[in-house]
């Protein structure tokens, strides 16, 4: 018997990839057309929902679309079939189709966006862009059972828990007596109904990012023995890992700005791209940000960059960029599309590894409104 997920879960899963709270602010991220609450047969990844890319959705049967760029982006003052977006609502809604959008939050999150681009260059991402902030972090305190102490650590380790610096599975233990009395109902794990019970127990202590708060109980609840977990949970002043947008790397030797432009064009599979700068100066140090990047130039320079690659460069910020010295590669918006394959990665092991028998796609229509002749 197959194992159909619910749109809800699929979501509730992709977002432990990119958590809504990643998202910059007013970024009209989430559910854009339709509802969770139904069973989805086919998702299909994409990073934009235009016409063509619905129609290819109802030709393949798709319940749910996930996309980078939001459907809904300006707001609709009306639902009018006369024009595409009116169309593209009507027939979503027409043929049952949910659209949920994750734009700002897939960027920064650690795996998304950006770092997909940064891995189709083959350079390993350094440092943040722009820092948007930092990842809250929780103390985890359960009371567990000597004789399931090993488990249960190695089990929390395993999920994220105590991940300091280069360090995992860092966990403080206290050992202490745990009592408790069954009530009627209970099935206990140790005692009898309506007899106070004593149990030789370790407290144990842990971090945990905010990001796998809820796989981390779920395993937790997972392991341990007892039908009800004693637990408490404690936010944290500590500073998490870093986040925001764009990414810093350096290549791996020097190369010209005229080889790494068609690097570029090879590893992010453009005909043809725009270059601000001196083609024969040797560049090292790159920042990476996909979209729109023309109010970065200034930090991608504070940081050291030699060369920014980014899209949609307007005129002006191409003279700024190089009255400081800064060379810019602009590959277009589009390249963005690696989010598709990375996406699609990530949910297709979270579905074995739940055992749901969901279908994922990846949109195969060409979303480039540009073309170069």
């Amino acid at each position: 018997m197959s194992n159909i997920a619910t749109g809800q879960q699929i979501i509730n899963w992709f977002e432990q990839l990119a958590p809504k709270h990643l998202a910059m602010d007013k970024d009209p991220i989430g559910i854009q057309v339709g509802t969770l609450n139904k069973k989805v047969n086919k998702v299909m990844v994409t990073l934009d929902v235009l016409e063509n890319v619905v129609d290819e959705a109802i030709k393949n049967d798709v319940d749910l679309i996930i996309a980078h760029h939001p459907l809904l982006y300006v707001p609709l003052k009306q639902v009018n079939p006369d024009h595409e977006k009116g169309r593209i609502v009507q027939k979503l809604l027409k043929h049952d189709i949910t659209v949920y959008a994750a734009h700002t939050n897939l960027d920064v999150t650690k795996g998304g966006v950006n770092e997909a681009l940064c891995e189709a260059l083959g350079v390993e991402p350094k440092d943040i862009l722009v820092e948007t902030g930092s990842e809250k972090l929780y103390k985890l305190a359960v009371y567990v059972p000597e004789t399931h102490q090993d488990q249960l650590r190695l089990a929390l380790g395993d999920a994220g828990a105590g991940h300091i610096g280069d360090y995992s599975h860092c966990i403080f233990q206290t050992p202490g007596t745990g009592s408790f009395k069954p009530l009627d109902g209970t099935n206990p794990y140790i005692g009898t109904q309506g007899e106070i019970e004593k149990v030789e127990e370790v407290k144990m202590e842990t971090i945990v990012p905010q990001s796998l708060l809820t796989s981390v109980l779920k395993v937790m609840e997972e392991e341990h023995p007892y039908e009800e977990v004693a637990y408490d949970l404690f936010p944290l002043e500590n500073k998490g890992e870093k986040q925001g947008a764009g990414r810093i790397a350096k290549l791996d030797e020097p190369k010209t700005l005229r080889e790494l432009a068609e690097h570029v064009k090879q590893s992010l599979e453009v005909p043809t791209l725009r270059v601000v700068g001196d083609l024969d100066k040797k560049v090292e140090t790159i920042a990476v940000l996909g979209g729109d990047g023309n109010k970065f130039i200034s930090q991608a320079k504070r940081k050291g960059a030699d060369v920014f690659i980014t899209g949609d460069l307007y005129f002006h910020v191409a003279h700024d960029a190089l009255g400081m010295g800064l060379n810019v590669i602009d590959p277009g918006h589009h390249v963005e599309k690696v989010m598709k394959k990375k996406v699609k990665d990530y949910l297709q092991a979270e579905f074995e590894k739940q055992g749901v028998d969901t279908e994922l796609m990846v949109s195969q229509v060409n979303t480039e409104p540009f073309q170069f002749i």
